[in-house]
């Protein structure tokens, strides 16, 4: 291989072949084929990736589903897929929490008090539910709620610092959601996406109990006025139920690296996975990820996490992959062998519905025939409107995954 347009294809196909490795729909279903629940099951599904995994579910299970719930973003649904199946289908917001969280989460507890404490539940986690679902504690309303986390979303701290904010506020987060499981028989079944694969982190650790809470947090440097929020949540959070179901990961970052990695070895090129995450600030991670790639062998490069970006007051248009791409096609500015693709697995980047970048050589130069400059552009946290210039913002749509982001590149 030695033209860029065909490098960009093959990224192009890998990152598609990575996406069908831990696709919700596939995985979960492989999961419950492997070990079999004995109906009736309830399912709980939260996240992005809530409707494949449900799908999985149905798939599996059949006529022994006994209802359910599933809580996911707009965008992501498709209610007509559950028709015949009594599956009650809500949308909360992302990534800041809306109307439709609160409502989310007051009918979920509400769901959980209903039914039989016989019924099995299996509960399906992915990405996202964060923010999708919610029951604010400490007298905390909508507003503050969003005030809080368009603060956390744009400070920089890593994620499992911002989800440690959250959990302190919530009735439902950091293993809140155990007392309205019970004792009831249940399965857990989630999707990573976050770094290290701990199931506290995922969702926030719904059913996980957070031990170290308050002093996790005290090293954090929060704003006054979040610090008080944080202090009055602690203070009205009480014991947590010691019994917690078992979590299984049935997709993770590093399997759609493995994927990836296949992929490329099928077309025939040398593959290069990088097995340390991704993460720090984004424009830096992509400098250094660029500069990387030109240094090392020809090949194809995987590397795979989560970065950070911090936002300015006023940001444009984009995400934390865009801003990598963008930082990226700097470095490799001129060169005619190279190209790097960074893309979030659940098909979405930031505020944004492209999933990221796939820039090259000659990105900068298409970004300044279209009369903008990219310096200019990472400042403003507007990587996305020039990208979109240069014609190279990818668009997958939803993918029914979310286990971070994957970066790819090649060098001829």
């Amino acid at each position: 291989m030695t033209d860029v347009a065909s490098a960009r294809r093959l990224l192009l196909d890998v990152l598609a072949a990575a996406l069908r490795a831990v696709d919700g729909r596939t995985v979960v279903e492989q999961a419950l084929a492997a070990r079999p629940l004995d109906g009736p099951v309830w399912i709980c599904a939260i996240g992005k990736a809530a409707q494949s995994m449900a799908l999985g579910a149905c798939d599996a299970l059949g006529p022994r589903i006994a209802g359910g719930l599933l809580i996911t973003k707009p965008g992501h649904l498709d209610p007509a897929v559950f028709a015949g199946v009594e599956i009650e289908c809500l949308l909360g917001g992302h990534p800041v929490p809306d109307a439709g969280s609160l409502a989310a989460g007051r009918r979920l507890l509400c769901a959980l008090g209903e039914m039989s404490p016989q019924t099995e539940v299996l509960v399906l986690l992915s990405g996202g539910a964060s923010s999708l679902v919610e029951v604010p504690t400490a007298g905390l309303d909508l507003a503050d709620l969003r005030c809080m986390n368009q603060w956390l979303l744009g400070s920089g701290l890593p994620i499992d610092a911002v989800n440690r904010v959250r959990k302190s506020v919530s009735r439902i987060k950091g293993g809140g959601l155990l007392g309205a499981l019970g004792d009831r028989p249940s399965r857990v079944l989630a999707i990573s996406d976050v770094p290290g694969d701990d199931p506290g982190v995922i969702g926030s650790g719904l059913l996980v109990p957070e031990v170290g809470l308050a002093e996790a947090i005290a090293a954090l440097d929060l704003p006054k006025w979040l610090s008080a929020w944080v202090e009055r949540g602690l203070a009205e959070r009480g014991p947590l139920p010691a019994r917690s179901p078992r979590i299984e990961l049935v997709a993770t970052l590093d399997t759609a690296k493995s994927a990836a990695a296949d992929a490329g070895r099928r077309a025939g090129v040398a593959v290069r996975l990088d097995p340390q995450p991704v993460d720090g600030d984004a424009g830096l991670a992509g400098r250094r990820l660029a500069r990387a790639l030109l240094d090392g062998p020809p090949g194809l490069s995987i590397a795979g996490g989560e970065t950070t970006l911090r936002l300015p007051d006023s940001p444009g248009r984009g995400g934390r992959n865009q801003h990598l791409a963008l930082a990226a096609a700097i470095e490799l500015a001129g060169q005619s062998d190279a190209a790097l693709l960074s893309a979030g697995t659940d098909g979405t980047d930031g505020p944004t519905d492209d999933a990221g970048a796939l820039v090259d050589g000659a990105t900068l130069e298409r970004i300044r025939d279209a009369g903008l400059d990219a310096a200019d552009g990472l400042q403003r946290a507007d990587s996305g409107t020039l990208l979109e210039a240069s014609g190279d913002l990818i668009r997958t749509g939803p993918t029914g995954t979310n286990v971070m982001d994957l970066i790819l590149g090649w060098r001829g």
